[in-house]
């Protein structure tokens, strides 16, 4: 599986490598008041890939602050203990009794 993994990065990078080969050409990005920026069409792509990563970002920011800011503030229920029985089975806690964060490991 390791190295399936590893094709099939390198799959994606060899591709990602040809296309930025495959446009280098200049072309022009008009801006307001006349500006422009000319510069090779890989770029331009990847500026454009790169800004749209951070608007996406800054935009899922005030909902993660919101749950982040909820879950700390939330504390946690006590924890009661079942009555003693003698044949009861000792517990055992298993991946699904953890809270969903602790599972991600966040």
């Amino acid at each position: 599986m390791k190295y399936l993994l590893w094709l099939l990065k390198a799959a994606i990078f060899f591709t990602l490598f040809a296309f930025a080969l495959n446009n280098q050409h200049d072309a022009t990005v008009y801006f307001f008041f006349g500006t422009s920026w000319r510069a090779p069409l890989v770029l331009v792509v990847l500026a454009a890939f790169a800004g749209g990563m951070v608007v996406g970002a800054l935009g899922m920011l005030p909902g993660w602050w919101k749950h982040r800011s909820a879950a700390a503030q939330q504390s946690p229920a006590p924890v009661v203990p079942p009555p003693a029985s003698a044949t009861a089975p000792p517990a055992t806690v298993s991946a699904a009794d953890l809270p969903a964060v602790r599972q991600h490991g966040l």
